[in-house]
């Protein structure tokens, strides 16, 4: 058995760990310093995935995409931003990106660096989440919600707010279990 080291001084066999679906075999620059993520860090969390653009008539929802990470993070919500250029509304630098996101809407949740979302060009990631709900991207603040074994559960489209009934229902079914 090997141990791994997760955090400071937190050591446990690697078998407590939960294994990384395939869904999360990805690895993203961090928006913030560029440094490489792995997102298998959110295995065993209920993940919402969200493409983000800072010039969109949608891009107040940071808002309430920060209230939902703040309000179920204890529980095992992870809300992660992908900000896209795919649909011209986010012409920044990565750098510009999360201090417009940081001051401006308080985000707090994980964001990557910019990516391609949609069309032939689309990252794996997206291009996995597009096929697994037969819908991708038509626009910015599109949303996937994702079970703990990481399979897609939902899939929401721009005009569904963070704080819309059904997609909060769901994200709290799929919180409840285990």
């Amino acid at each position: 058995m090997s141990l791994c080291l997760v955090g400071p001084g937190a050591v446990f066999a690697a078998a407590d760990a939960p294994a990384c679906p395939a869904m999360l075999q990805h690895t993203f620059p961090r928006l913030q310093d560029e440094k490489p993520q792995s997102l298998c860090q959110y295995a065993g969390k209920v993940v919402l995935v969200v493409n983000t653009a800072s010039f969109c008539g949608f891009t107040p929802q940071y808002k309430g995409l920060e209230a939902l990470h703040a309000k179920y993070q204890a529980r095992g919500l992870v809300v992660l931003g992908f900000p896209s250029n795919d649909f011209s509304q986010e012409p920044a630098a990565n750098a510009q990106i999360a201090d417009f996101c940081e001051n401006t809407f308080g985000v707090k949740f994980p964001m990557f660096g910019k990516t391609t979302v949609s069309g032939a060009g689309a990252v794996p990631l997206y291009k996995q989440l597009a096929k697994a709900t037969g819908s991708a991207p038509a626009w910015n603040f599109h949303k996937y919600l994702l079970a703990r074994d990481g399979h897609v559960v939902a899939s929401y489209g721009s005009q569904t707010e963070p704080d819309d009934p059904k997609l909060v229902n769901e994200l709290e079914k799929q919180l409840k279990l285990k």
